[in-house]
């Protein structure tokens, strides 16, 4: 049996989406379910239990798992309440590393490209502790993902025992089916298809950099598919183990994404560009581009979706469609 946490979350429901795709019905997934419509993300799918994160602890007394693939998180980049957040990012994540050392399962992590902060360090995915002490996260979220990171990496160093199997994966910035649920975490593509779709105005924001066009700040914008598929990888190559980042390796802008979603409907692209909001602008990334040299050194051949295609695959096979789930 694997058990994936977050496992009706948007990563994760597409990860048990090709876990049942590849045969495996032991699926088990612990999240909160909630009321703003998870389950849909779980509905087409097979599942072995549905566990509450607090009723974890028994659930895994004196059982046996092939892996835990540990998806769940608070992911809000806005979130303040700090005790929470280190208690769910950190504090569980320790839980459950502690557990799969004790009992020799491999653990597979979702770690974050927020760890980085405003780039100015790299995206370079280096697992050394000195390298990982000079990255300064921007965010509350980021700085739980980089406390673990640390934990983890730590424990590493010193040679400490660890599960058979471990990856923290720093995911830069995902998208595709069954984000719906995230509100203003969505990707900027799912968050305003509806105004692509209905003929309207897509608004992006201004630059207020030298040198950087209107619309031109830059992502390493990654299809969720793309991600599943390191994550298979990983569940099917158990000698590997490290800190990896998980993007495409090209930076592409804002303007990009969404003129491939009006190409992907035939339409003409309708773009105007407002003032990015003061608040923001002094912390606003204007450039990501993941490092995945250590990810194709480890041996993942899996390739890159492009944003085009991955855009059209979205658009076309999702957003577009009477059901947009996976």
């Amino acid at each position: 049996m694997l058990l994936v946490t977050g496992g009706a979350g948007f990563i994760g429901s597409n990860l048990v989406a090709a876990l049942n795709d590849a045969g495996r019905a032991d699926v088990a997934i612990c999240d909160v379910l909630g009321h703003d419509g998870k389950w849909r993300n779980l509905a087409k799918r097979q599942l072995a239990d549905i566990v509450p994160p607090a009723q974890l602890p028994d659930w895994l007394h004196r059982r046996r798992l092939d892996a835990i693939i540990h998806l769940g998180a608070i992911s809000e980049t806005t979130a303040t309440d700090g005790d929470l957040v280190i208690e769910t990012n950190f504090r569980f994540s320790m839980r459950l590393l502690d557990w799969c050392t004790a009992n020799a399962t491999p653990f597979i992590y979702a770690s974050s490209a927020s760890t980085y902060g405003d780039g100015a360090a790299g995206f370079h995915d280096d697992p050394s502790i000195s390298a990982l002490k000079t990255l300064r996260p921007m965010n509350l979220y980021g700085w739980s993902k980089h406390l673990f990171d640390m934990a983890v990496a730590e424990r590493a160093n010193r040679g400490e025992k660890l599960p058979p199997q471990w990856a923290g994966l720093k995911f830069f910035n995902v998208f595709g089916p069954n984000e719906y649920h995230k509100g203003t975490m969505m990707s900027v593509l799912a968050r305003r298809f509806g105004d692509v779709k209905a003929g309207r105005p897509v608004q992006l924001f201004k630059s207020h950099r030298d040198g950087i066009a209107d619309g031109d700040q830059r992502r390493d914008f990654i299809y969720v598919d793309d991600v599943v598929r390191v994550m298979m990888w990983l569940l099917a190559t158990p000698s590997i183990s490290g800190i990896f980042n998980v993007g495409t390796g090209n930076a592409r802008s804002f303007k990009d994404l969404m003129s491939a979603a009006y190409v992907a409907l035939g339409a003409a692209a309708n773009i105007e560009y407002v003032e990015m909001p003061e608040s923001i602008r002094g912390s606003y990334q204007y450039f990501t581009q993941a490092d995945v040299d250590r990810l194709r050194g480890a041996g993942y051949n899996g390739g890159f979706t492009a944003l085009e295609d991955a855009v059209s695959a979205y658009v076309n096979g999702f957003l577009d469609q009477p059901d947009r789930f996976r």
